[in-house]
């Protein structure tokens, strides 16, 4: 297949995947490369946008096993019209469970053709200098790799027939997938002793969570636990206390803390 053009598309409140779907792209070495940044606020409300004659590139955290459902929202807006497409999806060092069989459905719901997918690992939203779950992936190991997974699939399109409808990529995962975990309104809390009221929580928060008035204010039950909010804070103001998220936080550190190297498949 003579493909020039890709669509970077992807959902990354931390900006891991976001790395790891750049260093893939830059393996790709096409002419053009597009970025869609599903992130913002305002992509949930986006107009449909048909997608053709390019690679889609579709990368997605994961959340206890499972694609990220805001992710999985947004990009169900796309229409793939029979549009090879890679499938990505970012863990944070524990399992990606049956997120990256979910993110091929979604793909080929959409009318995408999965020609390849990848799980790679990212630092865990719980991660700090206390609990280092993954601490600083993806590193320049992880980008290598996924550098080299973007000439690999670079190598399949050239091989690749325009009309080629037997390609179905296959993935680890089950279905039905396993049910969601259900979220207390649970949210990061500032310090209003340290805080300096610049707003960065609020302008990285993919669900418009926070508002800055007289203190920092946080709709609880929007909250989806990405972490971004305390990962952008400037100065440590920005922190999760709830006892529960710091026991869990405490196991995946004891459980998770071998290193996991990223899993490719290209058919």
């Amino acid at each position: 297949m003579n493909i020039r053009r890709a669509k970077v598309i992807y959902f990354s409140p931390t900006r891991t995947t976001k790395k790891i779907m750049e260093g893939i792209s830059a393996g790709l070495r096409l002419e053009t490369v597009e970025t869609i940044d599903l992130t913002p606020p305002e992509m949930k409300t986006a107009a449909p946008d048909r997608l053709s004659d390019e690679l889609v590139l579709l990368g997605a955290p994961v959340y206890s096993g499972r694609v990220s459902s805001q992710a999985a929202e947004r990009i169900r807006r796309f229409q793939g019209c029979g549009t090879p497409a890679v499938v990505v999806v970012v863990y944070g060092n524990r399992a990606y469970d049956d997120a990256l069989l979910e993110l091929r459905d979604l793909a080929v719901a959409a009318g995408f053709r999965p020609i390849a997918g990848a799980a790679f690992i990212g630092e865990h939203s719980y991660a700090d200098s206390a609990m280092p779950i993954a601490l600083g992936r993806p590193d320049q190991k992880d980008l290598e790799k996924a550098r080299k997974f973007g000439e690999g699939i670079r190598r399949k399109l050239q091989v690749m027939e325009p009309l080629d409808t037997e390609v179905f990529l296959q993935v680890p995962g089950k279905y039905p997938y396993q049910e969601r975990s259900k979220r207390e309104p649970i949210s990061p809390v500032t310090r209003e002793d340290l805080c300096i009221k610049c707003g960065r929580c609020a302008e990285v928060c993919p669900e418009a969570a926070i508002r800055i008035a007289d203190t920092v204010m946080t709709e609880q039950t929007a909250c989806i636990r990405c972490f971004a909010c305390v990962k952008n804070c400037p100065i440590g103001a920005r922190r999760m206390e709830d006892p529960g998220i710091r026991k869990s936080a405490k196991r995946l550190c004891e459980t998770c803390s071998a290193r996991k190297e990223p899993e490719i498949f290209i058919q």
